[in-house]
């Protein structure tokens, strides 16, 4: 399967300046194969090493202390030459700081000839691994454009692309709407999409699905004591529910009775921060930063893929097809993950006569834009004019299942075209 990550891992090699390459983000989302693939083509030969549980490896890397003596032992414990510029060396699962420390000696070099590529899951490791020596990269899941790709339409995101910058109608809006459809019933997990391409049959995603779902549990029993753990299960298995309400404010007591924010205050920042659930914080307000107007007690949380939240409502295609309101719920979350995967962070706006916006961001040169999912159950929602209008602002966007249309300055974009956001925003 072709991914953008690809590309990407074409220029960090020709790069002089390069540095070694951590590349973060979920597990299953396709970091480690791809990363391996592109060293069977690149390179002469690729040396791979699992950190996890690897104490010999952990000791190389904590005792040597110059570039040449790691690579001689990297070496001898894979039982491998490591030629410059003809060897891709993999360290996968990394998860300790002491192998940042060591591969921060690569960073000291001015002309890198050793390619050297770490990879982790847990973003939270972040925070201890970030330095100058070395250059990140996250991956996410499968995104639209990819999803294309693999079921040979790419021509179709030409289409799209000239359509969001032109506001023109899309010639083939049915046709995407299908596919997008099709999209967030698969998911984005590397091994749903494959698995939908060769077998229709959306049912059989659910043992992808429930694979994933023991997975995020695992890394989820990483907290450190055993009444986190249980609350961050707890607080991951309810979100499917908590999505849908009519309103969808995270409610502790929906979890148990009497539960309160501080008892899960670290479960749910744990879920948040590694990317299993995305945060959206409430505004009341919007002026930058729109961090300063968030309320960390109200926010509402989505799940990172939608095939994953798909088969947790233990949805089928004709429910999903012919509700509308478990279609809004699937879109909605569909656009946060979008967002996320953009760069913006989450929030909602709700006034205090619970006007509610279902997105606001702030653009890279600070323009604040709301974008809200247009719900067909709602003869006329008049809570984005009344956003507009007391902030003073003239731009936002509807998200909709119908083609592209500008109306009374309001871009309506088919929920399709959500990765064309930062496009001349």
């Amino acid at each position: 399967m072709e991914r953008k990550i690809n590309t990407y891992l074409n220029r960090w090699k020709r790069d002089i300046s390069k540095k070694v390459l951590v590349i973060y983000g979920n597990k299953q989302v396709g970091k480690t194969y791809s990363v391996l693939k592109f060293g069977e083509k690149e390179y002469k030969n690729v040396v791979y090493f699992n950190a996890d549980n690897n104490i010999e490896l952990l000791n190389t890397l904590k005792r040597e202390k110059t570039v040449d003596k790691i690579i001689m032992r990297l070496s001898l414990l894979a039982n491998e030459s490591i030629l410059t510029n003809d060897t891709l060396v993999v360290i996968d699962n990394v998860n300790d700081v002491e192998i940042i420390n060591a591969m921060k000696l690569f960073g000291k070099v001015q002309e890198l000839n050793y390619h050297i590529i770490l990879i982790t899951s847990l973003r939270e490791n972040l925070k201890n691994f970030k330095c100058e020596e070395l250059q990140f990269k996250a991956m996410t899941e499968v995104d639209f454009e990819e999803y294309l790709v693999a079921i040979n339409n790419k021509q179709l995101i030409d289409f799209i692309r000239t359509s969001y910058k032109n506001n023109s109608p899309m010639p083939f809006h049915s046709v995407a709407m299908d596919y997008y459809d099709d999209y967030l019933m698969t998911g984005g997990l590397p091994e749903a999409v494959e698995m939908s391409i060769n077998n229709p049959n959306k049912q059989l995603l659910n043992t992808v699905y429930s694979k994933v779902n023991d997975t995020y549990k695992k890394e989820i029993s990483t907290l450190d004591n055993l009444i986190d753990i249980t609350r961050g299960i707890e607080v991951y298995d309810s979100i499917p529910y908590q999505l849908q309400k009519p309103n969808k404010k995270f409610q502790y007591g929906l979890i148990k009775p009497g539960s309160r924010s501080k008892d899960y205050e670290k479960s749910i920042n744990f879920l948040h921060n590694n990317g299993f659930a995305y945060k959206c914080y409430k505004i009341s307000d919007a002026k930058s930063p729109l961090s300063s107007c968030k309320d960390p007690e109200s926010f509402k949380m989505y799940l990172n893929d939608t095939g994953l939240l798909f088969s947790r409502m233990h949805l089928t295609r004709n429910k999903f097809l012919t509700d509308i309101n478990i279609k809004n719920i699937i879109y909605e979350n569909s656009i946060a993950i979008n967002l996320i995967n953009l760069g913006y962070n989450l929030y909602y706006y709700q006034s205090e006569g619970k006007a509610e916006v279902s997105f606001v961001i702030q653009t890279r040169n600070g323009k604040i834009l709301p974008i809200e999912l247009v719900d067909k159950n709602l003869s006329k929602s008049k809570s984005l004019t009344l956003f507009m209008n007391k902030i003073g602002i003239k731009e936002a966007i509807r998200v909709t299942d119908e083609n592209f249309s500008i109306k009374k300055g309001v871009k309506y974009i088919p929920i399709y075209a959500l990765f064309c956001l930062n496009e001349g925003i």
